[in-house]
């Protein structure tokens, strides 16, 4: 077994020590091949039987899996200085001709089926993925679905968008567990929800994590008197503030936008929202808030592209060019969750998964969502810290079967650093390693590690060791 799934589920406890075993050797199983099916990845009928059994039993709970994963996550944050939690939410399409798994629900049309997957992860500002810290999977309700008109009048705690709220309470009792590391939750614009701004306000005695939304409604401020009265929006207080200065960024290629260079002004202004109406019964009066926000804003767009905006809410501060800039950056980390469902949709390939309720599909999920970080966190690290020893991932039967096939060489006496190690796993995937080719990404790293675990079975089979032992005999 790889030593490091024994750290990561060191403190999983399914109240059978015969299931524990179990839940170790599947997540061996799903990790050495996170692109094959269940089948495909165990050995033989015996193991995906038993991996079914695990996956069917009353007693493995999603929630339970995960836990030991938390607790390695957490103890991975304690040793940073600032965190990122990032929350979002994606899709899990099981629609299938003649077949549907019980308790789907519509996706963003109801001819879909599936589920809906809401993680929160913790990164570095390095952008290094530490581990999940939550996630929750639920399927819509049917009868619920396009029922807009219906939403006004429920409380949050009824609406969807009541994820986005937990998420962030979830992330303020992990400021609870960790008084040393600055936690920070960032969302995207969905989670611009007026009752997270009220959830963030400090209470005595509480610690709370700091906040970054990205704004999606141009709210509406407090009038403090005749020189706001020009000023009655959001983005019309932005407008009228001073430019800190500019920053300039890549602008990666993507469906009907060119990559490009480009030059965005920075603008920040703290502000009194006022509270929307809530039409709930009895009424819900919501209380002001004040907050600070930043704006990001393309200067000069080429022709025919349309101009790169940001408007981000946020506790930090932003008074300087330097404080919002920080916290431009830390949203731009925001985008390793998108990596991050990349990896478990095209790597792990969930969606192909062919179990057929949602009491199965779940735990299941779960393991698949410590693949997908450790594959994340693999190709991240080789990037944060090249020097390291790359013995510190990876078994000596792994490092030495790719070392003697790769470089078709004696194995050294000690182990390679571990950005060196990476580039060979990587090539493993069909990475060239040109100077234009950039750093190995997601895709070419889990085809290596595949790889890498075949050979070290092979170097366990017929390696110099076992060699050498039928010689001495």
């Amino acid at each position: 077994m790889h030593d490091w799934i024994a750290d990561e589920l060191a403190t999983l406890d399914l109240g059978d020590v015969r299931l524990d075993r179990r839940c170790h050797a599947v997540l061996e199983q799903l990790y050495s091949k996170p692109t094959l099916s269940i089948p495909g990845a165990c050995h033989g009928l015996a193991e995906t039987t038993a991996a079914y059994r695990f996956f069917d039993n009353d007693r493995v709970d999603d929630y339970e899996l995960l836990c030991p994963h938390r607790d390695a996550t957490l103890q991975r944050m304690r040793s940073e200085r600032v965190v990122l939690l990032v929350q979002d939410t994606t899709e899990l399409d099981y629609s299938r001709p003649h077949e549907v798994v019980a308790g789907a629900g519509p996706l963003t049309y109801l001819t879909q089926s599936g589920f809906h997957l809401h993680p929160l992860i913790a990164f570095t500002p390095q952008r290094l993925c530490l581990g999940v810290v939550d996630a929750e999977i639920w399927g819509r309700d049917p009868a619920e679905f396009g029922k807009r008109r219906h939403k006004a009048s429920k409380p949050i705690e009824d609406k969807e968008s009541y994820r986005w709220l937990q998420g962030y309470r979830r992330a303020c009792a992990v400021a609870q567990e960790l008084p040393t590391t600055q936690l920070i939750s960032v969302a995207d614009a969905e989670s611009d929800v007026y009752e997270c701004f009220l959830a963030a306000r400090a209470e005595a005695g509480q610690r709370k994590a700091d906040w970054i939304i990205r704004a999606s409604q141009d709210r509406l401020l407090v009038q403090d008197g005749a020189a706001d009265a020009d000023l009655r929006k959001l983005r019309q207080a932005l407008a009228a503030a001073p430019v800190l200065g500019q920053v300039v960024i890549e602008v990666s290629k993507k469906l009907g936008r060119r990559a490009r260079t480009a030059t965005l002004t920075v603008q920040s202004v703290t502000v009194r929202l006022q509270p929307p109406e809530r039409r709930t019964k009895p009424r819900q009066r919501l209380d002001e808030t004040t907050l600070n926000a930043v704006l990001v804003r393309e200067v000069e767009p080429p022709p025919g592209e349309e101009a790169i905006e940001w408007l981000l809410l946020t506790n930090l501060a932003v008074d300087t060019f330097a404080e919002a800039t920080t916290v431009i950056e830390y949203y731009a980390c925001r985008w390793q969750i998108e990596i991050f469902f990349k990896v478990l949709k095209s790597g792990c390939k969930v969606e192909k998964l062919q179990l057929e309720t949602e009491d199965r599909l779940k735990p299941c999920l779960m393991l698949y969502l410590i693949v997908a970080w450790r594959v994340l966190y693999v190709t991240l690290l080789g990037r944060v810290c090249p020097e390291m020893p790359c013995d510190v991932l990876f078994a000596d039967e792994e490092w030495q079967a790719v070392w003697a096939i790769v470089k078709r060489k004696p194995t050294p006496s000690t182990p390679p650093l571990l950005a060196e190690f990476l580039q060979m796993v990587a090539g493993l995937g069909g990475h060239l390693g040109r100077k234009h080719d950039g750093a190995p990404g997601p895709q070419t790293m889990w085809i290596g590690l595949q790889r890498t675990v075949d050979f070290a079975l092979a170097w366990q089979t017929f390696g110099p060791a076992v060699a050498a032992k039928h010689c001495s005999t």
